[in-house]
């Protein structure tokens, strides 16, 4: 390389062909997938109306299968089944929703639940080629809610979510439990963000990998979730990423620790965590509120934005939860957790041990 090339300057340059090479090759296979999205709902609308107008079932799909593999064997997604969910997928959205106005971008995305009339205008036209057939497929067999399936799409969207993440957030109900515990921040957070914020997080929170009996304090659930942190975080959702455990902040010359503290890399903010056993107790808030005045303060650089609390407690009264929010000036949540069920003790004891079963297995 010559001397009068600058090392800094050609890196630059490379990296930003290479991002461009990238965004083609994503700009191409995303344009062969709209047109596989189009494809199918244009066979779905010609399957339906053959069947409607003419009255014909199951075997007619099973010939057309045959007929079309055998004339394009390069091609998979012939199947009678794969047949069915174009016919499905042509029938069970609305036209007006989905390919005859603009496809929203990424970027516009809303992440709002738009009523079925929202859902009319182009604002909220359903990213359906936005997402793969088979997330289609999925959100289709598993949700029958046009709110929700506009949801998971957007989801599906922002947070990469593979195929089986969508149906296993599907499957623990993840558009029910988002925005519905008791919060403050309607009026302590700009609306856009006020809804990020209630986007992202949910209740109750379930740690089914952590089993305890009756006998163990919070500090145990603080050690057990770090050690389980990546069930952990998959429970929180995508964005969370962890800072610590018993985080340690100095305020005026006074120790402070921090359950735990995570940042959320999608909205650029912190989130406290604060664990207690039992029921909630107003106490428990004011507490928040300071530790998220002190990482405001402390933690908090340029392009931050406003850190956000989350109480987590076993038990919650809404009506306490409410008074407890009222006039406090941080964005506060409160959610419920769940722990996994242990073995009762009388159970534990009739179950036979490893060298038991070992034995019989022997013989």
């Amino acid at each position: 390389m010559g001397s009068n090339i600058d090392i800094s300057e050609y890196t630059t340059l490379l990296k930003q062909i290479k991002q461009r090479v990238q965004l083609a090759q994503k700009r191409a296979i995303f344009s062969a997938s709209e047109e596989m999205l189009r494809m199918y709902w244009d066979i779905g609308e010609m399957l339906s109306v053959r069947q409607k107008e003419a009255g014909w079932g199951t075997k007619f799909l099973e010939r057309i299968s045959v007929d079309l593999k055998n004339e394009f064997p390069e091609i998979k997604g012939f199947s009678v089944r794969n047949c069915q969910f174009m016919i499905q997928f042509y029938n069970e959205y609305n036209q007006e929703l989905t390919f005859t106005k603009p496809t929203v971008s990424q970027t516009e995305v809303s992440i709002t639940k738009p009523s079925v009339s929202q859902l009319a205008t182009s604002k909220y036209t359903l990213p359906i080629t936005r997402i793969s057939w088979a997330h289609n497929v999925a959100i289709m067999q598993r949700v029958k809610n046009i709110d929700a399936r506009y949801w998971y799409m957007v989801q599906v969207i922002k947070n990469a979510w593979s195929r089986d993440f969508l149906v296993e957030a599907i499957k623990l109900d993840y558009y029910g439990k988002q925005g519905a515990l008791p919060n403050n921040f309607d009026t302590t957070l700009p609306d856009v963000q006020s809804e990020q914020v209630k986007d992202m997080l949910k209740d109750p929170y379930v740690f089914d990998m952590l089993t305890f009996t009756n006998n163990y304090t919070e500090r145990d659930v603080e050690l057990e979730l770090v050690k389980h942190i990546e069930k952990f975080l998959i429970e929180l959702g995508s964005g969370f990423a962890f800072m610590g455990r018993q985080y340690h902040l100095v305020v005026s010359d006074s120790d402070y620790y921090i359950d735990l503290l995570f940042y959320h890399t999608f909205t650029h903010r912190y989130v406290v965590i604060e664990l207690k056993r039992g029921e909630l107790m107003p106490e428990y808030i004011g507490k928040l509120n300071f530790y998220c005045s002190a990482v405001d303060d402390v933690l908090c650089k340029e392009g931050d934005n406003r850190t956000i609390g989350l109480l987590l407690c076993q038990t919650r009264d809404k009506v306490k939860a409410e008074y407890a929010l009222r006039d406090i000036n941080k964005p506060i949540g409160i959610s419920e957790y769940e722990l996994g069920q242990a073995l009762p003790e009388q159970l534990k004891s009739s179950l036979p041990t490893i060298e038991e079963i070992e034995e019989s297995l022997s013989k």
